[in-house]
């Protein structure tokens, strides 16, 4: 599932590609202006997840304090770093982008969260790592919003350790 999953992702491109990543972005920046949590963990997008880095500067912009996951070790939950769009990035031993400042902050009050696939009941598919897992399952749990392609909803059981998400955000979902 996963392979299909990625394969589909992977076949969205070019313009159509951007056109869904801004309308994903524009649906984050609404729900943000009307929560307006103080601190929003958002995400580097790798193998072709949304790409909001539009969206992000754009919150920046308005006074929106992000971060990005950081992970600090295996098996473990994700960290989190004060991020601001623009500055200087490095890449980690995981091959992601992080601040090449870090400062680790708590956990935010919410995230986005990549999603590979999804379900309609809210659980998310990830690569496996479990580390969006272990960090959602520790309490208070953070409002989480997932970000996905519409293509990617799948079927597929949740395990007993997944935590569902509070919504998933697709380029034709409409946040009210």
């Amino acid at each position: 599932m996963r392979r299909h999953l990625k394969a589909e992702r992977a076949s969205l491109d070019g313009a159509g590609k951007r056109e869904r990543d801004r309308r994903i972005g524009d649906q984050v920046l609404a729900w943000w202006r009307r929560t307006r949590p103080p601190l929003l963990a958002v995400y580097w997008p790798l193998s072709g997840e949304p790409d909001l880095s539009e969206t992000y500067a754009r919150l920046a912009q308005e006074g929106a304090a992000l971060a990005l996951p950081v992970v600090l070790k295996r098996h473990a939950a994700l960290a989190f770093a004060a991020w601001t769009p623009g500055e200087a990035m490095e890449v980690d031993t995981m091959g992601i982008a992080v601040p090449a400042g870090l400062r680790t902050v708590a956990r935010p009050p919410a995230l986005l969260v990549p999603c590979l696939g999804f379900n309609e009941q809210g659980y998310r598919l990830g690569y496996g790592g479990g580390f969006y897992d272990r960090t959602l399952a520790a309490p208070p749990h953070p409002f989480t919003l997932g970000i996905a392609y519409a293509c990617q909803q799948a079927q597929f059981a949740a395990d007993e350790h997944d935590v569902p998400l509070d919504t998933v955000i697709t380029e034709h979902t409409e946040l009210v």
